[in-house]
């Protein structure tokens, strides 16, 4: 839908020092770092003048640089963004690129695997036999203590007990593990 009325006195102003001044600004934003994508930039520029809904602009020159600047901002900006998410990805593949492989061996899939099954054991061997189910309803599952509650029919106080019995048979299990 297209708005058929003349442009307000200050967008044909703006529009005005921007035909005049465009060289100028091509050169600006050049200077600024644009390069091949200055033209790019000032057709930006254009849109942004083109669309501006103000009152009249006492200095429509300086204007149209302020818009030119933030855009230049905004392109170094998202620029570094991109930089760094491709060194964070670059870094996270690394390894892989190299043939290096980010997958455990297979000793340590085996430990961790047998590791797990313990801590399982040890879960299910808890009294009363709630607190392992309270414990991987909450850890495992991500299930509100209040939940927890209501679906084994205990109070809250129960379930954070239950909760802290998991906890202190955990640590002590990892206590006795680490130091073997």
């Amino acid at each position: 839908m297209s708005d058929n009325r003349p442009p307000s006195p200050a967008v044909a102003g703006l529009e005005a020092a921007f035909l005049e001044h465009r060289e100028k600004l091509l050169r600006f934003l050049r200077a600024r770092g644009a390069g091949e994508a200055a033209e790019d930039l000032l057709q930006e520029v254009w849109l942004k003048i083109a669309e501006a809904r103000s009152g009249p602009v006492a200095a429509p020159l300086a204007y149209i640089y302020t818009v030119a600047n933030r855009l230049m901002i905004d392109r170094h900006r998202s620029r570094r963004q991109e930089i760094l998410r491709e060194r964070e990805w670059t870094d996270s593949v690394a390894d892989t690129a190299t043939g290096k492989s980010d997958a455990p061996g297979a000793d340590r899939t085996l430990a961790a695997i047998q590791l797990a099954a313990l801590v399982a054991a040890l879960l299910d061997g808890l009294e009363p036999p709630r607190v392992g189910q309270i414990f991987r309803r909450h850890r495992v599952d991500g299930v509100s203590q209040r939940q927890i509650a209501e679906e084994f029919g205990v109070s809250l106080s129960t379930v954070e007990a239950d909760l802290r019995k998991a906890y202190a048979a955990l640590a002590k299990f990892r206590e006795r593990h680490d130091e073997a």
